[in-house]
């Protein structure tokens, strides 16, 4: 397919004399209408340029004279690095990838690639001419091995399937056959080629600035004996821009006259098209502006897109005798208000969370997954669901309410459904943080001292040793509990205490002692019957948050990617002796048992000032994603998110025994 067409036509590299490169063409017989024109042919004034495109005038343009041209660009050594560095940027790349220039032309992108360092590189392309070019500066190079240059079709490149790591499209090279179809064929073979979640990067003109701002005639010199003569107009359905190009010769007169044309991609239009070959995660990088030699017509190089898209990621293929258990996996509306989240919706960080996950399930093994997330026809899509398993991820709650997080199992359990986790009344217990407490005091687990309020209270004793900790006594996620809620004095507690009121009316509220030594996480996996097993200690590291700031874990740190309790607070593997770590594992376990968790869970304990270590709160269905406590836990014994999953599933086809 056409090579890497800055459609524009242009440059100049005197490889050779232009009327020699000219010779051999002019002796050929007149094509029929509808062909290339003739070098040399003289077609004069027309009004119509699509009447004489030539429908595949991508298979003959691209040659010496397609080099003399647009030199100016493409043989632009800087323009090359800056793309290079753009396309780095972009797509995060590395020397070891497998990397793919499809539509290479003469092979600048490739060679200043591996001059970089990057080895495991191909370059395709439909011109010979300049396939052949690229050989021999390679070779000229000396790069060996590491860069292979070949002719290929873009629609069937021959890449062996979920082989390449990231595959560039640059300089305006998509969009040239006739049939957006045959371009829709291009991605789809650059799916079927990228390997699971890899990389396709296209370099393409804005169509939408370029239908209303190119010239419709223009001219430029190429060097001191020739100049072209450029004509422009929309196609009759207004979908190309049609290119006429005069090469003309001050002896000679006209010594070549030629039509080409580029599909116009609006932002919108393209990422259609590429959802429809199943790519996703698009998104639009900076370009970079390009240079000419001659600083005269730069065509449809003038207003260029970068964008990247990821690779569909692919189900790991099940094992010859291997049983396949079909999951359900039901989570979060996105269509929905979530008054927990960030601006009270989903945001752009929830969707990067739900892709990890996507991608981290789809490498399991002896899985199979389908996901529901639409909550308007949950009851329904459950009364016909046919999985032999449900993974639970709905910590968001039925219809986004949080209080209606125990609502979701209790759907699976009047459907007779099997479920990973926790049920409701597991569920509902935890959410009650007194009522937690209590359960914990009644098994000899330490926990902080704590007023109950009632909501309408005006005469409960409120406690006089500083500080303190204000929270709801219901809920989640750190609802309720910022900076502001710890409190050093008397006149800080009625403030926040009205604060709460306010935004939790009806609701009651805790007053907590503030524990101010070290913070700690324990993860539990399996179920009491099967065994339970404890994950690494986790311990939160405060030594880099402002000292101004109490040291909590808040709202802030969960749902504010601009707080420093999001960017300074850090996690690592806890240093604690053996005794203490058996001590609060033992504490973890109890619970786990007393409060009906199962498959997974998670429980928080801080030291008190003399180094007694307090139960904080407990977590029956603990946050999934990837960057959560959870996994960095599974990740301290070296387990990747994918192995974390594959272990909760495992624990809860245990439970139900279901055969794999």
């Amino acid at each position: 397919m056409g090579a890497i067409a800055q459609l524009k036509r242009r440059p100049k590299t005197p490889v050779k004399p232009l009327i020699f490169l000219l010779e051999n063409r002019m002796n050929t017989a007149a094509p029929a209408r509808g062909k290339r024109p003739q070098v040399g042919a003289r077609l004069g004034p027309i009004s119509d340029l699509e009447a004489h495109l030539p429908e595949d005038w991508w298979s003959t343009l691209f040659d010496g004279l397609y080099l003399l041209t647009d030199g100016d660009v493409v043989e632009n050594a800087e323009n090359t690095r800056a793309e290079i560095d753009a396309v780095i940027a972009a797509t995060g790349i590395r020397p070891g990838d497998a990397i793919t220039d499809l539509c290479c032309g003469q092979g600048r992108h490739v060679i200043e690639m591996a001059a970089r360092g990057y080895g495991s590189l191909t370059g395709i392309d439909r011109s010979r001419y300049l396939i052949r070019l690229a050989r021999r500066r390679s070779q000229q190079a000396g790069l060996g091995d590491k860069a292979v240059f070949r002719e290929g079709d873009a629609r069937a490149p021959r890449l062996a399937e979920a082989s390449q790591d990231a595959i560039l499209i640059m300089g305006n090279a998509f969009g040239y056959f006739s049939s957006d179809q045959d371009d829709q064929r291009v991605l789809k073979s650059c799916a079927k080629a990228l390997r699971s979640g890899g990389t396709l990067l296209l370099d393409i003109t804005d169509g939408e600035w370029i239908r209303s701002h190119f010239e419709a005639r223009s001219w430029e010199w190429i060097d001191k004996h020739h100049f072209v003569c450029r004509e422009r107009a929309l196609s009759s359905d207004r979908d190309r821009l049609i290119s006429r190009e005069v090469i003309c010769n001050d002896e000679k007169g006209v010594i070549a006259d030629q039509f080409y044309a580029e599909r116009l991609y609006s932002f919108e239009r393209i990422s259609e098209s590429l959802r429809e070959a199943g790519f996703r995660d698009i998104a639009r990088h900076e370009t970079v502006e390009t240079k000419s030699d001659r600083n005269q017509d730069l065509g449809m190089m003038a207003q260029r897109m970068l964008l990247t898209a990821e690779a569909p990621r692919r189900e790991r293929p099940v094992k010859r005798g291997q049983k396949t258990v079909d999951v359900t996996v039901v989570m979060g509306d996105p269509r929905l208000p979530d008054t927990v989240k960030r601006n009270g919706q989903f945001n752009q960080e929830d969707f990067d969370t739900i892709n990890e996950l996507k991608d981290a399930l789809s490498d399991t093994e002896g899985f199979r997954f389908t996901y529901l997330d639409n909550h308007k026809s949950m009851e329904r899509d459950l009364q016909v669901c046919e999985s032999q398993l449900v993974f639970n991820l709905c910590d968001e709650g039925y219809r986004n309410d949080a209080f209606k997080e125990l609502h979701v199992p209790a759907l699976l359990e009047m459907y007779d459904l099997p479920y990973t986790g926790a049920g409701p009344g597991c569920l509902a217990m935890s959410y009650d943080k007194a009522l937690v407490r209590a359960v914990a005091q009644s098994i000899d687990i330490p926990v902080p001292l704590e007023t109950f309020i009632r909501p309408g209270d005006q005469s409960a004793t409120l406690p006089a040793v500083f500080p303190a900790m204000l929270k709801p006594n219901f809920g989640d996620s750190s609802i309720g509990i910022t900076k502001d809620a710890v409190v050093n004095d008397k006149m800080a507690l009625f403030d926040y205490l009205e604060k709460l009121q306010v935004e939790f009316p009806d609701k009651p509220l805790l007053v907590q002692e503030y524990l101010t030594g070290n913070e700690y996480s324990v993860g539990v996996i399996g179920n009491p019957k099967q065994g339970l097993r404890a994950l690494p200690v986790l311990e939160v590291d405060y030594s880099n948050l402002d000292p101004k700031l109490p040291k909590i874990l808040g709202y802030e740190s969960k749902w504010l990617p601009d707080s420093p309790y999001w960017t300074q607070i850090q996690y690592r593997q806890a240093t604690m002796d053996e005794a203490q770590e058996q001590e609060i594992v033992g504490y973890a376990f109890k619970l786990f048992e007393r409060l009906g968790c199962r498959d997974y869970g998670r429980f928080d304990f801080r030291a008190s000032a003399d180094g007694t270590i307090k139960l904080l709160e407990a977590n029956p269905n603990p946050g999934w994603c990837w960057d959560g406590k959870f996994n960095l836990m599974a990740g301290f014994e070296g387990n990747s998110y994918t192995q974390l999953l594959q272990r909760i599933l495992n624990a809860a086809c245990e439970r139900y025994v279901i055969q794999r």
